[in-house]
């Protein structure tokens, strides 16, 4: 096995306090774009745009990271376009950290046609109508699909998503796995495992083999996915996988199971035996009780398109009501004079009523998507400040309890 590659010093993270009561802990992750830290959200910027949102808009908001998506952006404008015009962060405007996927969540999820939630152990939870299945084959080579777009014959193989990524230039990227649904059985949960594994290595060589360096000459830091499905011997596996090959950080995919409680066991299969100095992600997951319960068993990011999609059908995010959210567009706001949440800084909850989110939403507006989107973004820092704050003076039951209330 060659030599351990030197992430240092453009990356780094340093644990800063821990919970005596769980595997919760504050760090400080940096990157060649800021340090920020930890716990923290990533919100999604999945074709280079927070969708209804300006970067501007985001900072106003006090967001640290976001994250782009390799699938959507290799289909279109193309990775090639992205390094011409000065990689991801020059071509969208954002000055901030930034990851991206490598593609393996959206070419299976989208290529099976209604998986995506199962896969995250949401069934039948989807709010958009799912695309037509696009994937075409899996091989020990890679993946061939077709465009959403024009039905074009696509390609993605271990490597050749590291040299999107590369073009892209995110400071956190990786690797490519297959990301299996929940149906399929143990011995097929098994050999797409090791598949991945294989994967794993072969993304890891061609890092290496750039350097580490992004196409504009600027570090990058590779993260190892964990996959094993809802089986504990599985996971453990491909957790001591991660932790004994050359990753900066390790990220927790594949299926999560068939509804929440399943899915917090199945992140307690992986966290025991991760590598404990390394920064761990937890992939397409970010309700605000999920954020509670993968804290608490060590989880230092999540990602996930639900603040600003929720956003998009008029729901708000609220600390402390039954179900974390509120529809606006419930006729009993027509005439409510109140901002979303009174306890709230964000430039929307300072500026706008309750009745004039809920006009905006019944008719139409594009300002609707902008302004919840913005309270949202801002709700979902806020709770991660809290979380911080909470895990660094020992009251992460109490606020725990202000913020999640049950329905």
């Amino acid at each position: 096995m060659p030599d351990a590659f030197d992430y240092r010093p453009a990356f780094d993270f340093v644990i800063e306090a821990r919970d005596p009561e769980s595997r919760a802990r504050t760090g400080r992750l940096t990157t060649p774009h800021g340090t920020i830290e930890t716990p923290n959200f990533i919100f999604c910027g999945t074709k280079a745009s927070v969708k209804g949102v300006t970067p501007a808009q985001l900072r106003e908001a006090r967001t640290d990271i976001i994250l782009s998506n390799t699938y959507h952006l290799m289909i279109q404008p193309g990775a090639e376009i992205v390094a011409r015009m000065g990689g991801l962060h020059r071509f969208m405007g954002w000055d901030g950290p930034m990851l991206t996927d490598s593609g393996g969540f959206q070419i299976f999820s989208m290529g099976h046609g209604s998986v995506a939630d199962e896969i995250k152990g949401r069934r039948n939870a989807g709010v958009e109508t799912p695309r037509p299945p696009t994937l075409m084959k899996i091989t020990e080579e890679g993946a061939t699909f077709r465009s959403y777009l024009n039905g074009e014959k696509l390609f993605l193989s271990p490597e050749h998503s590291i040299d999107i990524q590369r073009k892209l230039g995110a400071d956190l990227i990786v690797q490519l796995d297959e990301c299996t649904p929940f149906h399929v059985d143990r011995d097929y949960t098994a050999r797409s495992m090791a598949m991945s594994h294989r994967w794993g290595d072969r993304s890891l060589a061609e890092f290496r083999r750039g350097g580490g360096l992004s196409a504009n000459g600027l570090p990058q830091a590779l993260y190892g996915i964990i996959q094993g499905g809802i089986y504990p011997d599985l996971r453990r596996e491909s957790a001591e996988y991660t932790r004994d090959r050359d990753f900066f950080g390790t990220a927790v995919g594949g299926s999560l199971g068939a509804h929440k409680e399943q899915m917090y066991e199945v992140v307690s299969y992986c966290m025991p035996h991760v590598a404990p100095d390394r920064p761990v992600h937890l992939l397409g997951i970010g309700g605000i009780g999920d954020i509670f319960a993968g804290v608490r068993q060590g989880i230092d990011t999540f990602d996930c398109v639900s603040p600003t999609r929720v956003a998009r059908h008029g729901w708000a995010l609220v600390k402390g009501v039954p179900g974390e959210r509120v529809n606006l567009r419930n006729a009993r706001f027509r005439e409510d004079s109140a901002p979303i949440d009174e306890t709230c800084g964000c430039h929307t909850c300072r500026t706008y009523s309750r009745a004039y989110l809920h006009h905006l939403i019944r008719a139409q507006e594009l300002l609707a998507i902008t302004l919840v989107s913005i309270h949202n973004i801002f709700t979902m820092n806020r709770l991660m400040r809290d979380v911080r704050q909470a895990i660094r003076t020992g009251e992460l039951d109490a606020i725990e309890r202000a913020w999640v209330v049950a329905r």
